[in-house]
């Protein structure tokens, strides 16, 4: 018989903790060389033995696979619990549920996704439990595989739930040079490059006492040479265009509170800071980009829409906005379907194309499967009820090609890299990240869209409603921004680039290799010891 050590508990608490850590606000991203390896010691070392039954040199021995899996989905419930808090106050504010639901809401959430790291857990201590009696030798099997099974269950997290938020690789997009392996793996190559490191670190605690003075001072020393990449200037990168990125900070209102004169208000200030932004430049901005906002812009509205194409033609550059789409033969969008939408406006006043979002938030932009969920129809009363659009085709503003992303959206890496593998010369980015306040959301949101410019070497506009508005060049670096939750514009340079990184061409190849590689080890994991045993 064998029961849980409470060690193991303490260890995956710990873990928890470190991961929440690595990521804003606390933005210790030091600490991802180290946060998973009290996991992985937790998930080798649970179970204290009957040592009148087993060789007495063993101590602990590896988690049962439910054991695995309960340590680790007890770490994912924590850690999505810190990391993802701010889930809490969107429902709570702009759901319309009272604080006991987005309390239960933020709870159902955490005990849903921590299913991943449950599962992480479970494999690890599937490759290392077995008949023998000496145990060591499947347990370093598992540690070994450790990093590959991370990538596979990120892969997963990405493909099957959808919601990728702060995959472990995105802590180092300000490790220039070693966020360059980005641009042949995507992130999940930086979660493998991290979780080696966490493996070496867990290895010499696990090794005899003798190895681990020698294999920790290497691990250490690995880890400080791979951090040390965040203090190593990267080329500058040249521009040769100009935009301006207006920072509406329109607040989340209801909609009785839009009145008429409030409206014309609105558009009068994003009409003087389109024309006539702050920190204008000799050099004409020659794209206007508005952001997703909660304003009720519709395209089919005449006011939205003259005042639109005035600013383009006064300002003779094509104008990017954020808007709610709506079919042009529709004059009450109430009877139609409506879109996310960023419509593109010639310089001569002219609605050219129209971006729709595709992948909507979930309860939040559209309710999935609502013969079952119908009581959540509530939670999108203040963004609307979306339908999704379905292409991912760059927008053509006078032979610029602009791969054009909504919010939530920059957090899928494979969805952006179509974009510039359909010719995309550079990203736009717009969002309203006035929905999550305060909290590290916003700035967790920026990083991850600073890695999509990396993967694909494309600068990227990114232009929020609230904030951080910025210019980010191809190694990740905001080139340029401006303060918060104030209305302003940015004059925001970039590049155009033709250029396709490996990644781009061959998307998430290396994840989809990890979770191979995890499969075939789990099947050797059941198949070989029936084969070993029927040829003795």
């Amino acid at each position: 018989m064998a029961r849980i050590h409470k060690s193991a508990w303490l260890l995956a608490l710990l873990s928890a903790g470190l991961q929440i850590a690595v990521f804003p606000l606390p933005n210790l991203y030091m600490l991802g060389w180290i946060a998973l390896a009290p996991l992985l010691i937790a998930l080798l070392r649970t179970r204290t033995p009957n040592t009148l039954q087993l060789d007495a040199s063993i101590k602990l021995l590896p988690a049962s696979p439910l054991e695995g899996f309960v340590l680790g989905y007890g770490c994912g419930i924590l850690w999505y619990a810190g990391t993802c808090y701010w889930i809490y106050s969107v429902m709570r504010q702009y759901g319309g549920v009272n604080t006991p639901a987005g309390i239960g809401i933020l709870i159902l959430f955490c005990l849903y996704l921590a299913i991943y790291h449950g599962v992480f857990g479970l494999v690890i201590s599937l490759l290392a439990a077995q008949g023998s009696r000496t145990q060591s030798p499947f347990s370093r099997r598992a540690l070994l595989l450790s990093p590959v099974v991370w990538v596979a269950v990120e892969l997963a997290r990405t493909r099957i739930t959808g919601f990728p938020w702060d995959l472990l690789g995105i802590s180092q997009v300000d490790n220039i040079p070693l966020s360059r392996l980005a641009t042949i793996t995507g992130v999940y190559g930086l979660s493998f490059e991290i979780m080696v490191v966490n493996v070496a670190m867990a290895a010499a605690y696990l090794v005899r006492p003798d190895k681990r003075k020698t294999l920790l001072l290497a691990a250490i020393g690995a880890a400080v040479v791979l951090q040390a990449g965040v203090l190593i200037p990267a080329p500058v990168v040249g521009t040769d265009h100009t935009a301006t990125l207006v920072q509406a900070n329109v607040p989340i209102l209801q909609g009785s509170d839009w009145t008429r004169e409030y409206f014309q208000d609105t558009l009068g200030d994003l009409t003087a800071l389109s024309e006539n932004p702050a920190n204008l430049v000799k050099a004409r901005p020659d794209l206007i980009v508005w952001p997703e906002s909660p304003a009720p812009f519709y395209t089919n509205d005449p006011t939205v829409r003259d005042t639109v194409s005035s600013i383009a033609r006064q300002t003779d550059s094509w104008m990017l906005v954020g808007t709610i789409g709506v079919p042009i033969a529709s004059s009450t969008p109430q009877e139609t379907e409506i879109y996310n939408s960023a419509a593109l406006v010639s310089p001569d006043g002219k609605w050219m194309s129209r971006y729709d979002k595709v992948h909507l938030v979930p309860f939040g932009e559209y309710v999935p499967f609502k013969n079952i969920f119908s009581f959540a129809g509530g939670l999108t009363k203040e963004v609307g009820d979306f339908s999704h659009g379905i292409s991912r085709s760059p927008l053509d503003a006078g032979g610029r090609k602009l791969g054009v992303f909504i919010c939530y959206e920059s957090i899928f890496p494979d969805e952006i890299r179509q974009l510039a593998a359909n010719g995309a010369q550079v990203f736009v980015n717009i969002s309203n990240d006035g929905w999550y306040g305060d909290s590290g959301a916003y700035a967790q949101h920026l990083k991850q869209a600073r890695m999509r410019a990396v993967e694909n070497s494309r600068w990227l506009l990114r232009d929020t409603n609230t904030g951080i508005t910025a210019s980010i060049d191809p190694f990740g670096r905001i080139s340029s921004s401006v303060p918060r939750k104030i209305r302003t514009a940015l004059v925001a340079p970039y590049a155009l680039s033709n250029v396709t990184t490996f990644y781009t061409r061959h998307g998430d190849w290396f994840a989809y290799l990890c979770a191979i590689i995890s499969v075939l080890a789990l099947l050797a994991r059941f198949l070989l010891p029936r084969t070993q045993k029927q040829h003795g």
